[in-house]
């Protein structure tokens, strides 16, 4: 079953241009691992130091391999990454709502960009 994941960053205005790039190469090497189905990184728009990772992956086990390579782990330690708060939300499967569910409207963040343009 497909699962996403879903992590919280907090990303100091003055430090984004060194950061964003890690960001960008640990999404590349996502889409390299088995398991990997999709990614997005957002920001808000009412605070722009805050970020929302989301992943959707294969299962929980493909994730779990993920978060625990050497790959991963290599830009993790880095210290621009590694002194950023980190809140990982939750990991959950696409739940199954009765039809009088509500819907709750939310502002979109601004999407991040895989490639940097000139």
């Amino acid at each position: 079953m497909a699962v996403k994941v879903l992590i919280k960053r907090k990303v100091p205005l003055n430090k984004a241009k060194e950061i964003i790039p890690l960001f960008r190469k640990l999404r590349i090497l996502a889409t390299e691992q088995p398991g990997y189905i999709s990614g997005e990184t957002m920001r808000r728009l009412d605070k722009p130091d805050e970020y929302l990772v989301i992943s959707t992956w294969e299962s929980s086990e493909a994730w779990k391999t993920w978060v625990e390579s050497a790959e991963r782990n290599a830009v993790q330690e880095q210290d621009r990454v590694r002194n950023l708060p980190l809140r990982f939300c939750g990991i959950g499967a696409r739940a199954t709502l009765p039809e009088d569910r509500c819907t709750i409207p939310v502002a979109p963040a601004a999407r991040l960009p895989l490639a940097h343009s000139s």
